[in-house]
């Protein structure tokens, strides 16, 4: 298996059409969960490799969601 298939995932993240839904900004997002701008950015980009539980609880909280309208499994062929 190369390093980039070991890196891929099947988890896609929705926090581009939440925040657009709740009418705020990235920035305003990192502000009130106590990220930063390039973390947040690295999730909604789907480049992130993990996520805290903490941080995860912190975004749901702000934007009044649950776990599974901020993230999907989207199977992959493999």
């Amino acid at each position: 298996m190369s390093p980039d298939a070991e890196d891929s995932h099947a988890i896609e993240v929705h926090l581009d059409r939440l925040l657009v839904e709740r009418g705020m900004t990235l920035a305003e997002l990192a502000s009130r969960v106590g990220v930063t701008n390039v973390n947040l950015s690295i999730l909604k980009n789907g480049r992130a490799k993990a996520i805290r539980f903490t941080t995860l609880t912190r975004i749901c909280e702000v934007l009044e969601c649950q776990p599974g309208d901020l993230l999907s499994y989207r199977p992959t062929d493999r």
